[in-house]
Protein backbone atom coordinates (compact mmCIF):
# COMPACT_ATOMS: atom_id res chain seq x y z
CA UNK A 1 0.00 0.00 0.00
CA UNK A 2 1.12 3.10 -0.82
CA UNK A 3 -0.01 6.89 1.43
CA UNK A 4 1.04 9.99 -0.48
CA UNK A 5 0.84 13.11 1.66
CA UNK A 6 1.11 16.79 0.02
CA UNK A 7 2.70 19.34 2.02
CA UNK A 8 3.94 22.26 0.98
CA UNK A 9 4.50 21.40 -2.61
CA UNK A 10 6.27 17.94 -1.75
CA UNK A 11 4.98 14.69 -1.79
CA UNK A 12 6.35 12.21 0.63
CA UNK A 13 6.04 8.78 -0.15
CA UNK A 14 5.77 6.31 3.15
CA UNK A 15 5.62 2.50 2.36
CA UNK A 16 3.42 0.72 4.59
CA UNK A 17 3.70 -2.92 3.55
CA UNK A 18 5.76 -4.62 5.77
CA UNK A 19 4.54 -7.76 7.53
CA UNK A 20 3.35 -7.94 11.19
CA UNK A 21 4.96 -10.28 13.00
CA UNK A 22 2.78 -12.71 14.91
CA UNK A 23 3.92 -14.83 17.67
CA UNK A 24 2.64 -18.13 18.47
CA UNK A 25 2.24 -19.62 21.82
CA UNK A 26 5.76 -21.84 22.13
CA UNK A 27 6.92 -18.76 21.20
CA UNK A 28 5.11 -16.81 24.15
CA UNK A 29 6.27 -19.11 26.58
CA UNK A 30 9.71 -19.28 25.91
CA UNK A 31 10.09 -15.52 25.49
CA UNK A 32 8.69 -15.94 29.70
CA UNK A 33 10.77 -18.23 30.36
CA UNK A 34 13.71 -16.05 29.13
CA UNK A 35 12.44 -12.95 30.70
CA UNK A 36 11.97 -14.65 34.24
CA UNK A 37 15.39 -16.28 33.75
CA UNK A 38 16.78 -12.99 32.66
CA UNK A 39 15.15 -11.33 36.56
CA UNK A 40 16.30 -14.14 38.72
CA UNK A 41 19.81 -14.10 37.43
CA UNK A 42 20.12 -10.12 37.71
CA UNK A 43 18.37 -10.51 41.67
CA UNK A 44 21.18 -13.05 41.86
CA UNK A 45 24.06 -10.83 41.07
CA UNK A 46 22.54 -7.92 42.81
CA UNK A 47 21.98 -10.31 45.86
CA UNK A 48 25.74 -11.56 45.27
CA UNK A 49 26.98 -7.93 44.96
CA UNK A 50 25.26 -7.22 48.24
CA UNK A 51 26.97 -10.02 50.11
CA UNK A 52 30.23 -9.19 49.30
CA UNK A 53 30.22 -5.48 49.39
CA UNK A 54 29.16 -6.15 53.33
CA UNK A 55 32.06 -9.32 53.42
CA UNK A 56 34.73 -6.23 52.36
CA UNK A 57 32.71 -3.86 54.96
CA UNK A 58 34.19 -7.13 57.71
CA UNK A 59 37.18 -7.58 56.23
CA UNK A 60 38.21 -3.88 56.50
CA UNK A 61 37.22 -3.49 60.28
CA UNK A 62 39.27 -6.77 60.93
CA UNK A 63 42.36 -5.17 59.33
CA UNK A 64 41.65 -1.94 61.09
CA UNK A 65 42.03 -4.21 64.43
CA UNK A 66 44.99 -6.35 63.12
CA UNK A 67 47.18 -3.15 62.81
CA UNK A 68 46.17 -1.59 65.84
CA UNK A 69 47.45 -4.47 67.64
CA UNK A 70 50.68 -4.69 65.95
CA UNK A 71 51.33 -1.08 66.90
CA UNK A 72 50.38 -1.92 70.45
CA UNK A 73 53.12 -2.19 73.17
CA UNK A 74 54.18 -6.00 73.94
CA UNK A 75 52.67 -7.46 77.07
CA UNK A 76 55.36 -7.17 80.15
CA UNK A 77 56.80 -10.15 80.75
CA UNK A 78 56.37 -12.03 84.01
CA UNK A 79 59.02 -14.17 85.51
CA UNK A 80 59.29 -17.18 87.94
CA UNK A 81 58.57 -20.79 87.28
CA UNK A 82 55.73 -19.91 84.33
CA UNK A 83 58.06 -18.04 82.25
CA UNK A 84 57.97 -19.80 79.46
CA UNK A 85 54.06 -19.96 79.48
CA UNK A 86 53.84 -16.03 80.43
CA UNK A 87 56.19 -15.26 77.58
CA UNK A 88 54.21 -16.76 74.94
CA UNK A 89 51.02 -15.04 76.19
CA UNK A 90 53.22 -11.57 76.82
CA UNK A 91 53.12 -11.68 72.76
CA UNK A 92 50.09 -9.40 71.60
CA UNK A 93 47.32 -11.52 70.08
CA UNK A 94 47.26 -10.21 66.36
CA UNK A 95 43.40 -11.29 66.23
CA UNK A 96 42.06 -9.34 69.35
CA UNK A 97 39.10 -8.15 68.81
CA UNK A 98 38.28 -9.38 65.22
CA UNK A 99 35.20 -11.26 65.62
CA UNK A 100 32.70 -8.93 66.24
CA UNK A 101 29.14 -8.76 67.76
CA UNK A 102 27.27 -6.16 67.43
CA UNK A 103 24.39 -4.83 69.53
CA UNK A 104 21.02 -3.20 67.75
CA UNK A 105 20.18 -0.68 70.74
CA UNK A 106 19.61 2.83 69.35
CA UNK A 107 18.90 4.38 72.71
CA UNK A 108 21.47 2.66 74.49
CA UNK A 109 21.85 5.56 76.68
CA UNK A 110 18.93 5.51 78.42
CA UNK A 111 18.17 4.09 81.67
CA UNK A 112 15.57 1.67 81.74
CA UNK A 113 15.01 -1.99 81.68
CA UNK A 114 16.17 -2.88 78.31
CA UNK A 115 19.40 -0.88 78.66
CA UNK A 116 20.12 -2.87 81.69
CA UNK A 117 19.66 -6.37 79.66
CA UNK A 118 21.82 -4.86 77.14
CA UNK A 119 24.69 -3.07 79.42
CA UNK A 120 24.41 -6.82 80.98
CA UNK A 121 24.66 -9.06 78.48
CA UNK A 122 27.97 -6.88 77.38
CA UNK A 123 29.85 -7.32 80.99
CA UNK A 124 28.82 -11.28 80.35
CA UNK A 125 30.67 -11.03 76.76
CA UNK A 126 33.53 -9.42 78.60
CA UNK A 127 34.48 -11.84 81.34
CA UNK A 128 33.98 -15.26 78.63
CA UNK A 129 36.60 -12.96 76.87
CA UNK A 130 38.67 -13.60 79.86
CA UNK A 131 38.00 -16.98 80.07
CA UNK A 132 35.32 -16.84 82.51
CA UNK A 133 32.61 -19.43 81.38
CA UNK A 134 29.53 -21.03 82.47
CA UNK A 135 29.47 -24.79 82.74
CA UNK A 136 26.83 -26.57 81.53
CA UNK A 137 24.75 -28.64 83.45
CA UNK A 138 24.11 -31.94 83.53
CA UNK A 139 20.94 -33.97 84.71
CA UNK A 140 22.68 -35.57 87.05
CA UNK A 141 23.88 -32.11 88.68
CA UNK A 142 21.16 -29.94 87.35
CA UNK A 143 19.78 -28.78 91.54
CA UNK A 144 23.38 -28.50 92.50
CA UNK A 145 25.35 -24.95 91.82
CA UNK A 146 27.06 -24.17 88.52
CA UNK A 147 30.51 -23.04 89.07
CA UNK A 148 32.55 -20.82 86.92
CA UNK A 149 35.48 -21.86 85.65
CA UNK A 150 38.05 -18.29 85.48
CA UNK A 151 41.17 -18.70 83.65
CA UNK A 152 42.13 -16.15 81.53
CA UNK A 153 45.47 -17.72 79.75
CA UNK A 154 43.98 -20.99 79.35
CA UNK A 155 40.86 -20.87 77.59
CA UNK A 156 41.03 -24.54 76.67
CA UNK A 157 41.05 -25.56 80.42
CA UNK A 158 37.94 -23.23 80.44
CA UNK A 159 35.34 -25.90 80.23
CA UNK A 160 36.11 -29.26 80.36
CA UNK A 161 34.91 -31.27 76.87
CA UNK A 162 31.88 -28.77 76.73
CA UNK A 163 33.07 -25.26 74.45
CA UNK A 164 35.11 -26.63 70.98
CA UNK A 165 37.86 -24.56 70.24
CA UNK A 166 36.52 -22.58 67.51
CA UNK A 167 34.01 -20.87 69.71
CA UNK A 168 36.92 -20.82 72.87
CA UNK A 169 38.73 -19.00 69.94
CA UNK A 170 35.96 -16.44 69.15
CA UNK A 171 35.79 -16.09 72.28
CA UNK A 172 39.27 -15.01 73.38
CA UNK A 173 38.77 -12.85 70.16
CA UNK A 174 36.10 -10.52 70.78
CA UNK A 175 35.04 -6.91 70.30
CA UNK A 176 31.55 -5.25 71.16
CA UNK A 177 29.86 -2.53 68.68
CA UNK A 178 27.19 -1.02 69.82
CA UNK A 179 24.15 0.82 66.96
CA UNK A 180 23.00 4.19 68.51
CA UNK A 181 21.21 6.80 67.00
CA UNK A 182 23.13 9.09 69.72
CA UNK A 183 24.54 12.30 68.53
CA UNK A 184 28.51 11.83 68.69
CA UNK A 185 30.79 13.86 71.60
CA UNK A 186 34.27 14.33 73.16
CA UNK A 187 34.71 11.44 75.54
CA UNK A 188 31.27 9.60 74.27
CA UNK A 189 32.57 6.16 75.32
CA UNK A 190 33.53 7.24 78.75
CA UNK A 191 30.27 9.36 79.52
CA UNK A 192 28.13 6.01 78.63
CA UNK A 193 30.47 4.07 80.43
CA UNK A 194 30.70 6.22 83.40
CA UNK A 195 26.50 6.63 83.46
CA UNK A 196 25.92 2.44 82.97
CA UNK A 197 28.33 2.50 85.83
CA UNK A 198 26.29 5.14 88.20
CA UNK A 199 22.90 3.97 86.55
CA UNK A 200 23.38 0.11 86.87
CA UNK A 201 26.65 -0.54 88.58
CA UNK A 202 27.85 -2.44 85.75
CA UNK A 203 31.80 -2.30 85.02
CA UNK A 204 32.70 -3.72 81.36
CA UNK A 205 36.21 -5.56 81.54
CA UNK A 206 38.55 -2.91 80.19
CA UNK A 207 40.18 -6.15 78.22
CA UNK A 208 37.05 -5.77 75.90
CA UNK A 209 36.77 -2.71 73.59
CA UNK A 210 33.38 -1.37 73.00
CA UNK A 211 32.58 0.19 69.85
CA UNK A 212 30.16 2.60 69.42
CA UNK A 213 28.38 3.50 65.93
CA UNK A 214 26.44 6.68 65.73
CA UNK A 215 23.80 7.01 63.31
CA UNK A 216 22.17 10.54 64.12
CA UNK A 217 22.24 11.30 60.65
CA UNK A 218 19.05 8.55 60.27
CA UNK A 219 17.79 9.00 63.53
CA UNK A 220 14.29 10.29 61.50
CA UNK A 221 13.86 6.51 60.42
CA UNK A 222 12.65 5.91 63.70
CA UNK A 223 9.70 8.37 63.92
CA UNK A 224 6.68 6.99 64.52
CA UNK A 225 3.61 7.88 62.32
CA UNK A 226 -0.12 7.91 62.82
CA UNK A 227 -1.23 5.99 61.23
CA UNK A 228 0.18 1.96 59.82
CA UNK A 229 2.37 2.41 63.16
CA UNK A 230 3.96 -1.58 63.09
CA UNK A 231 4.81 -1.34 59.25
CA UNK A 232 6.13 2.30 59.07
CA UNK A 233 8.37 1.59 61.80
CA UNK A 234 9.37 -1.71 61.00
CA UNK A 235 10.41 -0.35 57.80
CA UNK A 236 12.47 2.52 59.42
CA UNK A 237 13.88 -0.22 61.45
CA UNK A 238 15.08 -2.30 58.42
CA UNK A 239 16.27 1.11 56.74
CA UNK A 240 18.41 1.77 59.97
CA UNK A 241 19.60 -1.63 60.59
CA UNK A 242 21.10 -1.67 56.75
CA UNK A 243 22.79 1.89 57.05
CA UNK A 244 24.49 0.65 60.41
CA UNK A 245 25.62 -2.76 58.76
CA UNK A 246 27.23 -0.72 55.69
CA UNK A 247 29.20 0.81 58.87
CA UNK A 248 30.07 -2.19 60.33
CA UNK A 249 28.99 -5.51 59.42
CA UNK A 250 29.38 -8.26 62.78
CA UNK A 251 29.94 -11.85 62.09
CA UNK A 252 27.00 -12.03 64.94
CA UNK A 253 24.15 -9.90 65.53
CA UNK A 254 22.36 -9.30 68.33
CA UNK A 255 18.80 -7.33 68.52
CA UNK A 256 17.59 -6.28 71.92
CA UNK A 257 15.17 -3.84 70.95
CA UNK A 258 12.48 -6.06 69.32
CA UNK A 259 13.28 -5.13 66.08
CA UNK A 260 12.63 -8.21 64.09
CA UNK A 261 12.41 -6.86 60.86
CA UNK A 262 15.96 -6.05 61.08
CA UNK A 263 16.70 -9.68 60.83
CA UNK A 264 16.25 -9.86 57.34
CA UNK A 265 18.25 -7.13 56.79
CA UNK A 266 21.12 -8.96 58.91
CA UNK A 267 21.03 -12.36 57.88
CA UNK A 268 19.47 -12.40 54.37
CA UNK A 269 21.67 -9.14 52.54
CA UNK A 270 24.78 -9.14 55.23
CA UNK A 271 25.45 -12.86 56.06
CA UNK A 272 25.21 -12.63 60.10
CA UNK A 273 24.88 -14.69 62.50
CA UNK A 274 21.65 -13.97 64.20
CA UNK A 275 20.51 -13.62 67.91
CA UNK A 276 17.59 -11.84 70.06
CA UNK A 277 16.93 -10.61 73.09
CA UNK A 278 12.60 -10.33 72.62
CA UNK A 279 11.17 -8.11 75.92
CA UNK A 280 7.87 -8.55 73.99
CA UNK A 281 6.58 -9.44 70.98
CA UNK A 282 5.61 -6.83 68.40
CA UNK A 283 2.16 -8.13 67.79
CA UNK A 284 0.50 -11.24 69.96
CA UNK A 285 -2.25 -13.21 69.92
CA UNK A 286 -3.79 -11.29 72.63
CA UNK A 287 -3.78 -7.56 70.60
CA UNK A 288 -5.93 -9.88 67.78
CA UNK A 289 -8.31 -10.96 70.36
CA UNK A 290 -8.86 -7.49 71.80
CA UNK A 291 -9.52 -6.20 68.12
CA UNK A 292 -11.88 -9.20 67.40
CA UNK A 293 -13.74 -8.68 70.71
CA UNK A 294 -13.65 -5.01 70.02
CA UNK A 295 -12.63 -3.73 73.76
CA UNK A 296 -11.12 -0.19 73.72
CA UNK A 297 -7.75 0.33 74.85
CA UNK A 298 -4.84 2.49 74.15
CA UNK A 299 -4.40 1.36 70.70
CA UNK A 300 -7.59 0.60 69.75
CA UNK A 301 -9.96 3.83 70.17
CA UNK A 302 -13.43 4.20 70.29
CA UNK A 303 -13.41 4.67 66.51
CA UNK A 304 -12.26 1.54 65.47
CA UNK A 305 -14.26 -0.67 67.70
CA UNK A 306 -17.66 0.79 67.08
CA UNK A 307 -17.18 0.30 63.44
CA UNK A 308 -17.24 -3.40 62.07
CA UNK A 309 -15.93 -2.73 58.94
CA UNK A 310 -13.30 -0.87 60.28
CA UNK A 311 -12.65 -3.57 63.08
CA UNK A 312 -12.08 -6.29 60.25
CA UNK A 313 -9.82 -3.96 58.26
CA UNK A 314 -8.06 -3.57 61.27
CA UNK A 315 -7.67 -7.61 61.67
CA UNK A 316 -6.88 -8.60 58.08
CA UNK A 317 -4.13 -5.84 59.12
CA UNK A 318 -2.83 -7.36 62.00
CA UNK A 319 -3.23 -11.03 60.62
CA UNK A 320 -0.73 -9.66 57.81
CA UNK A 321 1.58 -8.29 59.80
CA UNK A 322 1.69 -11.35 62.27
CA UNK A 323 2.47 -13.29 59.35
CA UNK A 324 5.59 -11.16 57.96
CA UNK A 325 6.36 -11.05 61.59
CA UNK A 326 6.66 -14.92 62.24
CA UNK A 327 8.87 -15.47 59.03
CA UNK A 328 11.46 -12.73 59.74
CA UNK A 329 11.66 -13.98 63.87
CA UNK A 330 12.16 -17.38 62.22
CA UNK A 331 15.19 -16.07 60.77
CA UNK A 332 16.95 -16.00 64.11
CA UNK A 333 20.03 -18.51 65.04
CA UNK A 334 19.55 -17.42 68.53
CA UNK A 335 16.67 -16.44 70.73
CA UNK A 336 16.14 -15.40 74.12
CA UNK A 337 13.27 -14.12 75.72
CA UNK A 338 12.11 -12.87 79.02
CA UNK A 339 9.38 -14.43 80.79
CA UNK A 340 7.44 -17.51 79.87
CA UNK A 341 4.33 -15.61 78.72
CA UNK A 342 6.63 -13.64 75.98
CA UNK A 343 7.79 -17.43 74.91
CA UNK A 344 4.54 -18.77 74.76
CA UNK A 345 3.57 -16.04 72.14
CA UNK A 346 6.88 -16.20 70.15
CA UNK A 347 6.64 -19.72 70.11
CA UNK A 348 2.90 -19.21 68.39
CA UNK A 349 4.49 -16.94 65.83
CA UNK A 350 7.84 -17.85 64.69
CA UNK A 351 6.48 -21.47 64.00
CA UNK A 352 10.21 -21.84 62.17
CA UNK A 353 12.50 -21.10 65.10
CA UNK A 354 14.55 -23.79 67.02
CA UNK A 355 14.61 -23.64 70.54
CA UNK A 356 12.99 -20.31 72.23
CA UNK A 357 15.57 -19.88 75.64
CA UNK A 358 14.07 -18.14 78.74
CA UNK A 359 16.33 -15.80 80.24
CA UNK A 360 15.11 -13.67 82.93
CA UNK A 361 16.51 -10.30 82.96
CA UNK A 362 18.59 -8.95 85.24
CA UNK A 363 17.28 -7.07 88.53
CA UNK A 364 19.69 -5.98 90.86
CA UNK A 365 18.02 -7.81 94.04
CA UNK A 366 21.31 -8.13 95.82
CA UNK A 367 21.57 -3.80 96.69
CA UNK A 368 17.53 -4.14 97.24
CA UNK A 369 18.35 -6.95 99.71
CA UNK A 370 20.34 -4.42 102.23
CA UNK A 371 17.40 -2.48 102.95
CA UNK A 372 16.05 -3.93 106.11
CA UNK A 373 11.74 -5.68 106.14
CA UNK A 374 12.02 -5.21 110.05
CA UNK A 375 12.43 -1.57 109.38
CA UNK A 376 9.42 0.61 110.32
CA UNK A 377 8.06 1.24 107.31
CA UNK A 378 5.12 4.10 105.79
CA UNK A 379 1.88 3.31 105.16
CA UNK A 380 2.92 4.38 101.32
CA UNK A 381 2.50 2.68 98.68
CA UNK A 382 4.29 2.97 95.40
CA UNK A 383 4.56 1.97 91.79
CA UNK A 384 7.47 2.04 89.50
CA UNK A 385 7.19 2.05 85.65
CA UNK A 386 7.87 4.41 83.08
CA UNK A 387 4.49 7.03 82.06
CA UNK A 388 4.04 5.04 78.89
CA UNK A 389 -0.01 4.18 77.98
CA UNK A 390 -0.13 0.47 78.51
CA UNK A 391 1.70 0.47 82.47
CA UNK A 392 -2.46 2.08 82.81
CA UNK A 393 -1.49 4.47 85.47
CA UNK A 394 -5.23 5.64 85.34
CA UNK A 395 -6.40 2.12 87.20
CA UNK A 396 -3.81 2.83 90.04
CA UNK A 397 -5.48 6.44 90.78
CA UNK A 398 -9.01 4.56 90.38
CA UNK A 399 -7.94 1.35 92.93
CA UNK A 400 -6.48 4.23 95.23
CA UNK A 401 -9.79 6.09 95.32
CA UNK A 402 -11.47 3.00 95.81
CA UNK A 403 -9.32 2.46 98.71
CA UNK A 404 -10.19 5.39 100.28
CA UNK A 405 -13.38 4.68 100.91
CA UNK A 406 -13.54 1.95 102.02
CA UNK A 407 -15.15 1.46 105.68
CA UNK A 408 -16.00 5.88 105.29
CA UNK A 409 -12.50 6.55 104.48
CA UNK A 410 -10.90 4.82 107.52
CA UNK A 411 -7.34 4.11 105.41
CA UNK A 412 -7.33 8.02 104.76
CA UNK A 413 -8.37 9.35 108.19
CA UNK A 414 -6.18 6.26 110.70
CA UNK A 415 -3.95 5.32 107.87
CA UNK A 416 -3.07 8.69 106.66
CA UNK A 417 -2.18 6.34 103.33
CA UNK A 418 -0.40 7.59 100.18
CA UNK A 419 0.24 6.90 96.52
CA UNK A 420 3.43 7.46 94.88
CA UNK A 421 4.08 7.03 91.08
CA UNK A 422 7.64 6.75 90.13
CA UNK A 423 9.13 7.12 86.54
CA UNK A 424 10.33 8.85 83.99
CA UNK A 425 9.10 10.73 81.29
CA UNK A 426 10.83 10.30 77.33
CA UNK A 427 9.71 13.32 75.85
CA UNK A 428 6.55 16.09 75.35
CA UNK A 429 3.73 12.72 75.50
CA UNK A 430 4.52 11.41 78.75
CA UNK A 431 4.40 14.77 80.24
CA UNK A 432 1.40 15.33 78.62
CA UNK A 433 0.22 11.61 80.00
CA UNK A 434 1.21 13.34 83.70
CA UNK A 435 -1.07 16.07 83.52
CA UNK A 436 -4.10 13.92 82.34
CA UNK A 437 -3.56 11.83 85.48
CA UNK A 438 -2.49 14.51 87.54
CA UNK A 439 -6.45 15.81 86.09
CA UNK A 440 -7.86 12.40 86.43
CA UNK A 441 -6.54 12.35 90.73
CA UNK A 442 -7.97 16.24 91.26
CA UNK A 443 -11.66 14.72 89.56
CA UNK A 444 -11.29 11.66 91.80
CA UNK A 445 -10.18 13.86 95.42
CA UNK A 446 -7.22 12.25 95.61
CA UNK A 447 -4.92 15.05 94.81
CA UNK A 448 -3.76 16.10 98.19
CA UNK A 449 -2.83 11.75 98.71
CA UNK A 450 -0.86 11.49 95.19
CA UNK A 451 2.72 12.58 94.35
CA UNK A 452 4.37 11.98 91.20
CA UNK A 453 8.22 11.35 91.30
CA UNK A 454 9.48 12.04 88.27
CA UNK A 455 13.35 11.31 86.38
CA UNK A 456 14.94 11.00 89.36
CA UNK A 457 18.20 9.19 90.10
CA UNK A 458 18.40 5.62 91.62
CA UNK A 459 19.34 6.60 95.19
CA UNK A 460 15.96 8.60 95.30
CA UNK A 461 14.16 5.23 93.85
CA UNK A 462 15.86 3.09 96.73
CA UNK A 463 14.64 5.79 99.52
CA UNK A 464 11.49 4.97 98.44
CA UNK A 465 11.64 1.70 98.52
CA UNK A 466 13.17 1.55 102.11
CA UNK A 467 9.87 3.51 103.20
CA UNK A 468 7.08 2.12 101.56
CA UNK A 469 5.43 -0.43 102.82
CA UNK A 470 3.51 -1.93 99.36
CA UNK A 471 3.65 -2.27 95.68
CA UNK A 472 1.29 -1.71 92.95
CA UNK A 473 1.81 -2.75 89.31
CA UNK A 474 -1.44 -2.69 86.57
CA UNK A 475 0.02 -3.37 83.27
CA UNK A 476 -2.40 -5.76 81.69
CA UNK A 477 -0.17 -8.71 80.27
CA UNK A 478 2.97 -7.01 81.20
CA UNK A 479 5.30 -9.25 79.28
CA UNK A 480 8.03 -9.53 82.60
CA UNK A 481 7.79 -6.62 85.17
CA UNK A 482 11.13 -5.65 86.19
CA UNK A 483 9.47 -3.21 88.30
CA UNK A 484 7.72 -5.99 90.24
CA UNK A 485 10.55 -8.08 91.10
CA UNK A 486 12.58 -4.74 92.28
CA UNK A 487 9.29 -4.12 94.95
CA UNK A 488 9.70 -7.20 95.95
CA UNK A 489 13.35 -7.42 96.32
CA UNK A 490 12.96 -4.40 98.37
CA UNK A 491 10.53 -6.11 101.03
CA UNK A 492 7.21 -4.38 99.70
CA UNK A 493 4.18 -6.81 99.38
CA UNK A 494 3.16 -6.00 96.31
CA UNK A 495 -0.03 -5.87 93.58
CA UNK A 496 0.38 -7.01 90.13
CA UNK A 497 -1.90 -7.96 87.38
CA UNK A 498 -3.46 -11.12 87.16
CA UNK A 499 -2.03 -11.37 83.67
CA UNK A 500 1.34 -11.83 81.83
CA UNK A 501 5.15 -12.47 83.49
CA UNK A 502 3.53 -11.41 86.91
CA UNK A 503 1.12 -14.45 86.59
CA UNK A 504 3.31 -16.90 85.16
CA UNK A 505 6.71 -16.42 86.22
CA UNK A 506 6.89 -14.03 89.51
CA UNK A 507 3.95 -14.11 92.08
CA UNK A 508 3.29 -18.16 91.44
CA UNK A 509 1.50 -18.04 94.71
CA UNK A 510 -0.83 -15.06 95.26
CA UNK A 511 -1.93 -14.95 98.66
CA UNK A 512 -5.43 -15.53 99.71
CA UNK A 513 -6.36 -13.40 102.47
CA UNK A 514 -8.72 -15.95 103.67
CA UNK A 515 -6.15 -19.15 104.43
CA UNK A 516 -5.12 -19.08 108.23
CA UNK A 517 -2.53 -21.49 107.30
CA UNK A 518 -0.36 -19.01 105.64
CA UNK A 519 2.82 -19.82 107.67
CA UNK A 520 2.37 -23.78 107.70
CA UNK A 521 2.14 -24.34 103.79
CA UNK A 522 5.01 -25.33 101.70
CA UNK A 523 4.42 -23.37 98.41
CA UNK A 524 3.99 -20.08 100.70
CA UNK A 525 2.54 -16.62 98.77
CA UNK A 526 5.06 -14.13 97.88
CA UNK A 527 2.43 -11.29 97.18
CA UNK A 528 -1.17 -10.43 95.17
CA UNK A 529 -2.57 -10.11 92.28
CA UNK A 530 -5.93 -8.22 90.71
CA UNK A 531 -7.16 -7.66 87.51
CA UNK A 532 -9.37 -4.44 88.70
CA UNK A 533 -10.24 -1.14 90.66
CA UNK A 534 -12.32 -2.82 92.81
CA UNK A 535 -9.71 -6.16 93.40
CA UNK A 536 -6.82 -3.59 93.68
CA UNK A 537 -8.50 -1.68 96.49
CA UNK A 538 -9.41 -4.82 98.32
CA UNK A 539 -6.08 -5.97 98.05
CA UNK A 540 -4.57 -3.25 99.29
CA UNK A 541 -6.89 -2.98 102.29
CA UNK A 542 -6.12 -6.20 103.40
CA UNK A 543 -2.52 -5.67 103.35
CA UNK A 544 -2.93 -2.19 105.24
CA UNK A 545 -4.74 -3.07 107.67
CA UNK A 546 -2.40 -5.54 109.45
CA UNK A 547 0.39 -4.33 111.21
CA UNK A 548 3.55 -4.37 109.14
CA UNK A 549 5.50 -6.16 111.69
CA UNK A 550 3.32 -8.71 111.98
CA UNK A 551 4.11 -12.31 111.28
CA UNK A 552 2.16 -12.96 108.50
CA UNK A 553 3.39 -9.40 106.39
CA UNK A 554 6.87 -10.27 107.62
CA UNK A 555 6.21 -13.91 106.14
CA UNK A 556 5.23 -12.75 102.95
CA UNK A 557 7.68 -9.99 102.30
CA UNK A 558 10.84 -12.44 103.51
CA UNK A 559 9.14 -14.86 100.57
CA UNK A 560 8.67 -12.15 97.87
CA UNK A 561 12.80 -11.60 98.92
CA UNK A 562 13.37 -15.53 98.50
CA UNK A 563 11.25 -15.16 94.95
CA UNK A 564 13.33 -12.62 93.55
CA UNK A 565 16.71 -14.17 93.92
CA UNK A 566 15.63 -16.25 90.69
CA UNK A 567 16.21 -12.71 89.15
CA UNK A 568 19.50 -11.67 90.21
CA UNK A 569 22.20 -10.36 88.13
CA UNK A 570 24.33 -13.47 88.57
CA UNK A 571 21.36 -15.77 87.51
CA UNK A 572 20.98 -13.52 84.14
CA UNK A 573 24.98 -13.59 83.14
CA UNK A 574 24.78 -17.56 83.87
CA UNK A 575 22.33 -18.30 81.47
CA UNK A 576 23.26 -15.88 79.01
CA UNK A 577 26.42 -17.48 78.96
CA UNK A 578 25.54 -20.50 78.41
CA UNK A 579 23.36 -19.36 76.42
CA UNK A 580 25.44 -17.26 73.51
CA UNK A 581 27.91 -19.81 73.42
CA UNK A 582 25.56 -21.28 70.20
CA UNK A 583 25.95 -18.82 67.68
CA UNK A 584 29.65 -19.17 68.18
CA UNK A 585 30.00 -22.12 66.43
CA UNK A 586 31.65 -22.24 62.93
CA UNK A 587 29.10 -23.22 60.92
CA UNK A 588 27.24 -23.08 57.37
CA UNK A 589 24.98 -19.91 57.69
CA UNK A 590 21.57 -21.72 57.01
CA UNK A 591 17.90 -19.99 56.63
CA UNK A 592 16.24 -21.50 59.58
CA UNK A 593 17.49 -22.43 62.49
CA UNK A 594 15.93 -25.88 62.37
CA UNK A 595 17.40 -26.35 59.26
CA UNK A 596 20.72 -28.32 61.43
Amino acid sequence: QLCTIDSDSKSIELSLNRPIIMLDQEQILHLTKATLLAGVTTLLLVFHQIRHTFHETREAFVAFQRKQNREKPPLPKTKGKKSKKSAKDAVNNEDDGTYIVAFFHPHCSAGGGGERVLWKSIEALGEMKEGKFMTRRTKTSRKEKSSVVSNSNDLTAAVIGNIDDARLVNCRNLSVVVYTVDEPSVNYDKKVMEKVRERFSIVIPSSLSVHFVHLHEVKDFLNKPKRLTMIAESWGTMKLAWYALSVVTPHVYIDTTGCAFTFFVAKILAGCKVGTYVHYPTISTDMLSRVWERRPSYNNNSQITTNPLVTYVKLFYYAVFAICYGFVGSLADLTMVNSSWTKGHIQYLWKLAGKIHVVFPPVDTKSLKDLSSTTERENMIISIGQFRPEKDHALQLQSFAKLLELNDGVMKKVFGVKLVLIGSCRGEDDQERVDQLQTLARELGVQDDVEFVLNQPYPVLKDYLRRASVGIHTMWNEHFGIGVVEMMAAGLVTVAHDSGGPKSDIILRPWDFKDVSLLDRDDKPTGCLASSAEGYATALYEILKRDASSDEILEIRENGRKSAERFSDEVFMNAFKETILSVFKNRPRLIFRWQE
